[in-house]
């Protein structure tokens, strides 16, 4: 029997100034398929589903969407006709509930709807796709997995049956993955049809029926996914072989630059998100934060960086307590940190990256001239950064949102790596990043470390804990349950105190 395409995109081209994203591109998807999307950050692929989504317009070619030719003029054309893209960067409001979020924009709501009746809606909606959440909680209180969810649900509720999901596991714990690949797996059967941007080659195997591979806006090759293998996949990736950076363990970390004791934090919500939290931290090591997400580690990370306040406890700093120093002080000491929402607390996705690079460090009278910004000198700056970094980008005045993933946390680690940290705070550092992306931000951290700097790294897969740090703290429950040498403990130890089996004796 035949099968027709519910997508087909034939010659689509587009190009941005000094950049050619799309180069010709053909693509298609079946219904009930789920389609692995496949490339190193800057391939193309969320260009080119950008243009599917109605967010973007081609400069050539054409879009048939179930055998019809199409021209998606706008999202909300998109949507009409089933489509929706959920994107790596979170496109929600944050002061509006989960419900509220969820029927936003929808045709068939109403301002004069109750909020009784779509917190009713949202609640059987989620709870028919194993999504659970609380539909009257405020977005900003949510941490990005939950988040993750709402975006998830907001197309789910439109009755899209092509879905779009840029890098939808990134901000997922393992557990929550499973449960996604559990919906996808229903949707497909359903006859719903999903693309998939990922990066992540072990959930490619696992969930894809076919894949498509991009590099340099081209596709280098497509097929279904049982004639391929991850071996296969990174060579058509990257066009080389990946050098994945190890840690080397010869020499010992200097003395305690950061002591932390009997730390208590407050949460978004008014809990107690850290629980009395003691460690130390050494020059020249890396010590990894384990944990499945949303068990303290960004209240943690932005109470050491001076963003939030704690309740209770000490932050000393070579000997001196710095628990009430404020965000630009602790700068100045030499404390830095790489936040894991990269557009959003990082960046700023419309200023230019020359504007970015200086965020942290506008006031420095090296970028002045008399009372006014010197802009020569700021632009040399932000040269330096981009060729020492290897940023990959057309033009420098451009927004920052141009760049890609991997090119967006080259530029976060190098404006602050820059500026010759003491303590480098970091977490998921590599989220949502291609393998080659992933292996040069470890290596940049490992060099750091070599330097002498103190690094507090926040990770969600320990293969990579084990690969790059010397110590690993494991939180569960608000609470650091363990401090171990990376050496000294496995992956099956760190794995249950993360999910509180070895506290019930499990």
């Amino acid at each position: 029997m035949n099968r027709f395409p519910v997508i087909e995109m034939k010659g689509i081209s587009k190009r941005f100034p000094g950049v050619i994203a799309n180069d010709n591109i053909s693509f298609r998807v079946y219904p009930g398929e789920i389609h692995a999307l496949l490339g190193e950050n800057g391939a193309g692929k969320s260009t080119l589903m950008s243009i599917l989504a109605g967010l973007y317009r081609p400069d050539s070619g054409t879009i048939k969407v179930k055998g019809e030719v199409i021209r998606l003029h706008s999202p909300r054309k998109a949507l009409e006709e089933g489509i929706g893209m959920i994107y790596q960067h979170f496109r929600l409001v944050n002061n509006f509930t989960v419900a509220e979020n969820i029927v936003l924009g929808s045709k068939h709501v109403n301002w004069g709807i109750k909020q009784e009746r779509i917190q009713k809606e949202t609640r059987e909606i989620s709870h028919n796709y194993g999504l659970e959440i609380n539909p009257a909680v405020r977005v900003n209180q949510l941490s990005l997995g939950e988040q993750q969810r709402v975006e998830i649900l907001k197309m789910l509720y439109r009755g899209c049956d092509i879905l779009i999901m840029d890098e939808p596991t990134t901000v997922l714990t393992p557990g929550e993955v499973k449960e996604l690949f559990q919906v996808l797996r229903i949707m497909s059967r359903q006859g719903k049809s999903i693309v998939l941007i990922t990066h992540k080659l072990n959930e490619v195997m696992e969930i894809a029926d076919y894949v498509t591979v991009l590099r340099r806006g081209k596709v280098v090759g497509d097929d279904r996914i049982e004639n391929l293998d991850e071996g296969i996949l990174t060579r058509m990736m990257v066009a080389r072989e990946v050098v994945y950076s190890q840690a080397q363990r010869d020499s010992s970390p200097g003395g305690v630059i950061l002591n932390v004791d009997n730390l208590k934090i407050q949460g978004d919500r008014g809990n107690i998100a850290v629980h009395e939290v003691s460690f130390n931290l050494r020059r020249g090591e890396i010590m990894a934060i384990a944990g499945v997400a949303g068990n303290g580690q960004r209240e943690l990370v932005e109470a050491l960086a001076g963003l939030r306040k704690a309740v209770s406890g000490s932050i000393e700093y070579e000997g001196e307590e710095i628990k009430h120093y404020d965000a630009k002080s602790r700068i100045a000491l030499g404390i830095n940190m790489v936040p894991e929402d990269r557009i959003g607390m990082g960046l700023v996705p419309n200023l230019s990256v020359i504007d970015n690079s200086i965020l942290r460090s506008y006031y420095k009278e090296e970028f002045y001239s008399g009372w006014f910004l010197n802009y020569n000198k700021i632009r040399s700056y932000t040269d330096r950064i981009i060729n020492e970094y290897n940023i990959v980008l057309s033009d420098s005045n451009h927004p920052v949102n141009y760049l890609s993933g991997g090119n967006l946390q080259k530029l976060l680690l190098g404006r602050e790596i820059d500026q010759k940290p003491r303590v480098l705070l970091a977490s998921y550092p590599i989220r949502g990043l291609d393998v080659a992306a992933a292996e040069g931000v470890y290596d940049l951290l490992l060099k750091e470390r070599d330097k002498g700097t103190a690094i507090l790294l926040v990770l969600e897969d320990l293969d990579d804990i084990f690969r790059i740090a010397d110590r690993v703290a494991v939180m569960y429950q608000g609470f650091i349950r363990k401090i171990l040498d990376v050496e000294k403990t496995s992956i099956d130890e760190i794995g249950s105190i993360m999910v509180g089996t070895e506290l019930a004796g499990v």
